[in-house]
């Protein structure tokens, strides 16, 4: 077996339990003020003291704990919906500045502390979701994640224009997963384009998935790719931009997400100001045109 099982002290895992089942019974509760529990949490974690008290003695330090003092990148972006964003960026800013603190480093702990979080910010989340230190998303209300699916270190997640994985995925360390592009002639001609990766994927170690890309069930991403195009079942892809390379011997089994016939949420323009076209060259011909008036 490659995982071996691991236990730590039964007063720390009773310890851990009590706070996670009370934490998690506050994030259900409508009334709790989300931002002060936030920096709360941070002044424990960061610096073993409350708000108030790191307040009194470092007030810059701690009013960047608080999430109404500070700004995330999306807040710029004008097709994020602002009242879903409210909602979810205390326990953003909360997921990312505990990766900074001791305990993120622990598996045991860590893991458990963003499973909780992942089911107050995610669009959907299944069952015994792992996340490691450093993941992060773009506003993480939309993205689905089936049943034990694994986030390694340091994993992008753009899900501002959706993304879904299904049972099993895995995005090894450094791994980007994008929903959004940009046009080569103007960068506020942006597009939402969802991503799906299906179940059992696995993409590999600093590979990037770009939008509107679906990778069907069992397939594979090799280390450092850069996929741009749907990638079928059982398949296994790599290079830049990647390419089907092996196929995995399987037998007959269902497959819930075929490229071949997946047919994926339609394309949204982000930017009103930028029209819809039909073809590449009708969207160039315009775009020039636009240029030239400018």
């Amino acid at each position: 077996m490659w995982l071996e099982t691991r236990t730590i002290p039964n007063d720390a895992q009773d310890a851990f339990t009590s706070f996670l089942e009370d934490l998690n019974a506050k994030l259900e509760n409508a009334d709790t003020n989300r931002n002060e529990l936030c920096r709360e949490l941070l002044a424990q974690f960061l610096h073993a003291s409350s708000y108030a008290d790191v307040l009194t003695r470092a007030p810059i330090a701690a009013l960047n704990l608080d999430p109404r003092n500070i700004t995330l990148e999306a807040e710029y972006y004008t097709t994020v919906d602002l009242v879903k964003f409210a909602k979810v960026k205390p326990l953003l800013w909360l997921w990312y500045n505990f990766d900074l603190s001791p305990a993120a480093q622990s598996v045991e702990f860590g893991v458990r502390f963003r499973r909780m979080l992942a089911k107050h910010i995610f669009k959907r989340v299944g069952e015994n979701f792992k996340a490691f230190p450093g993941a992060q998303f773009s506003v993480g209300y939309n993205l689905e994640v089936g049943n034990n699916v694994t986030f390694h270190r340091n994993v992008l997640v753009d899900d501002i224009g959706g993304v879904t994985l299904h049972d099993r995925a895995s995005l090894s360390d450094f791994v980007n997963v994008y929903s959004h592009t940009h046009s080569p002639l103007e960068t506020p001609d942006v597009t939402l384009k969802h991503t799906t990766i299906g179940a059992g994927v696995r993409v590999t170690y600093h590979a990037t998935v770009l939008a509107g890309t679906t990778l069907s069930d069992d397939s594979m991403i090799g280390t450092m790719s850069v996929v741009t195009k749907d990638i079928a079942p059982h398949t296994v892809a790599f290079g830049i931009p990647a390419k089907p390379q092996r196929e995995k011997i399987r037998g007959d089994g269902s497959i819930q997400v075929d490229s071949r016939v997946f047919v994926r949420p339609k394309d949204r323009k982000a930017n009103p100001d930028y029209p819809e076209f039909k073809t590449s060259s009708e969207q160039t011909r315009a775009l020039r045109e636009l240029s030239l008036k400018r």
